[in-house]
């Protein structure tokens, strides 16, 4: 079974604060399996760090206001085309790119609203199943993931 995994969450330091989110849980879920670590952002070569962006009406702002979609959809883009088959995405919660069910609402306060990241709307459309870490954690059966829980 090949995994798509957001990189902060394997412990990879490329998250826009510069650190990770490396979570054992999804570790111990991916032994066994290939992993595909990806961080759409480095692909598109962002800095790490880099400030903060959130997504408002549909465009990924950073918070002075500067338009950075062309730059976040471009690293979304090159993932998939690099990508290969994949059988599964785990993707960190919350994200601009990855978030999968819930994204920040754009005014930079913390609150968060139901909405894909780029990376995560691109994988949908690709037609591959996407679960977040919380999904995960939590053994909820999110689009299918208890079909991937055993299988190599």
């Amino acid at each position: 079974m090949r995994v798509l995994v957001s990189a902060c969450l394997l412990g990879r330091n490329c998250k826009y604060s510069g650190g990770n989110n490396r979570n054992e849980k999804v570790l111990a879920f991916l032994q066994g399996k290939e992993v595909v670590p990806v961080c759409p952002e480095v692909e598109a070569g962002l800095p790490v760090p880099r400030p903060p962006v959130e997504i408002r009406k549909g465009r990924v702002v950073r918070k002075d206001g500067r338009d950075m979609d062309e730059i976040y959809r471009l690293g979304a883009a090159r993932v998939l085309s690099r990508m290969g088959k994949v059988d599964l995405a785990i993707l960190k919660s919350g994200s601009p790119t990855c978030g999968v069910h819930d994204i920040y609402d754009g005014t930079f306060s913390g609150k968060k609203i139901k909405g894909r990241g780029v990376l995560a709307e691109a994988l949908v459309r690709a037609g591959v199943p996407v679960v977040d870490e919380k999904e995960l954690l939590s053994g909820r059966d999110a689009e299918g993931l208890t079909a991937f829980r055993d299988k190599p």
